[in-house]
């Protein structure tokens, strides 16, 4: 009686929940990272208050007040903010599921890079996510951990090892959001495990009686503020899919350093001036932001294939058609036959010439550029049909009557 796409419903419902989480989320801690960095001393404060924020929106004033480590006694009503991270990681992996681990033929594995079934490729990825999370939480609470500069280069490289790791596992695509997906892990680990133990903790003691100890807050507040130098990068990683000029390329891993400094650069710059810093390297921070970036757009419009393209080598094209129709068509068609795709994918199709020219730089991103397409190489598509493909882009698509 009913025609129902269940994958397809369930992807918009749970990419829905995802990103109203997110926003919640990440909203909550910009304001707090902006209410902690805005605090100033009163000499009429509360003896143990760290210091006062006044505030205004909504047509009222607020004044916040915050306790280093915590207050005389317990207030009767406490706000807790923890279930937007929760339902965040909650979906975002619902959405890994119903994506990546559904369709791992399509969109996980891709048998160039290693060959997989799915069983396996999902496990390294479950698994992976739970390592990335170990191994930043050990980097975190070890000796070197006590060394905050040394800490944030640790950390760095750690996630950049990660992202060069899930490169040589799965896809391009699913590697990237593989990436992502570990920050976003690291970030709600931070939550889960780490701030709200440690926030309880503290309420615990207060209902004692007991003085609370400063070092789990100190420790809280650490990796709060590693979430928010993490949240501009993951937010990214998260809508990567649909540039596959990020991660269609052989040095993925190396755009996603680029965004992880990018990110961070940005938002100390915001972070800082939340804190009053005027110090002149502040004013080039976001020109250093800029300037990676155009550095990673010349980089990544760069392409070996592309070189290629502006030669001057004859163009077969009665070839090249035959790739689209090879490769391509048999998801991009008004008739899919590939039993995926009951019609042609984001309304993409490659029937004859004219709409293939009218594609060409999406052809061009996604099968030459990158090589996301076809999805997981399931045709087999060659690096020789790739560069074909890239002349023939490039000189404009001639048909044989051209």
């Amino acid at each position: 009686m009913f025609d129902i796409n269940y994958a397809e419903w369930a992807n918009m419902l749970v990419r829905w929940l995802h990103i109203t989480a997110g926003i919640a989320w990440i909203g909550s801690s910009f304001y707090f990272v902006f209410a902690d960095a805005s605090l100033e001393p009163d000499e009429n404060l509360p003896k143990k208050a760290h210091g006062e924020t006044w505030q205004v929106h909504g047509g009222g004033f607020y004044h916040i007040v915050k306790y280093l480590v915590a207050p005389d006694r317990m207030p009767e009503r406490l706000h807790w903010f923890k279930f937007e991270a929760y339902f965040t990681w909650i979906s975002g992996f619902g959405m890994l599921a119903v994506v990546y681990y559904w369709g791992a033929e399509a969109f996980l594995i891709d048998k160039e890079v290693m060959d997989l079934t799915a069983p396996q490729a999902i496990f390294l990825s479950i698994v992976g996510l739970i390592a990335g999370w170990v191994g930043y939480d050990s980097l975190c609470r070890s000796k070197l951990g006590d060394n905050l500069g040394l800490l944030l280069v640790l950390v760095f490289a750690f996630a950049i090892f990660a992202a060069w790791v899930f490169g040589e596992i799965f896809s391009g695509r699913a590697a990237f959001i593989h990436a992502g997906a570990l920050i976003g892990s690291i970030m709600v680990g931070n939550v889960f495990f780490i701030i709200i133990p440690n926030q309880k903790k503290v309420v615990k003691m207060l209902m004692n009686g007991e003085t609370p100890d400063a070092y789990y807050g100190k420790v809280a507040k650490q990796r709060s503020m590693h979430n928010s130098y993490l949240t501009m990068p993951v937010l990214l990683t998260m809508i990567s899919n649909h540039y596959a000029f990020l991660y269609g390329g052989e040095y993925a891993w190396i755009v996603f350093a680029f965004i992880l400094v990018i990110g961070a650069l940005i938002r100390h710059y915001y972070i800082t001036g939340h804190q009053g810093v005027t110090a002149w390297w502040r004013t080039w921070l976001y020109p250093a932001a800029g300037a990676l970036t155009v550095v990673l757009v010349m980089w990544l419009s760069y392409s070996p294939v592309q070189q290629v393209a502006d030669g001057g080598e004859e163009i077969d094209v009665k070839q090249a058609f035959t790739i689209v129709k090879t490769h391509c068509s048999s998801c991009h068609s008004s008739l899919p036959i590939h039993e995926d795709w009951d019609e042609a994918p984001i309304g993409v199709v490659l029937d004859d010439l004219k709409q293939m020219r009218a594609m060409g730089n999406k052809i061009y991103s996604q099968a030459v550029a990158g090589t996301n397409m076809p999805l997981g190489n399931e045709t087999g598509m060659t690096k020789e049909d790739r560069e074909l493909l890239g002349r023939w882009i490039k000189a404009g698509l001639p048909g044989l009557e051209d």
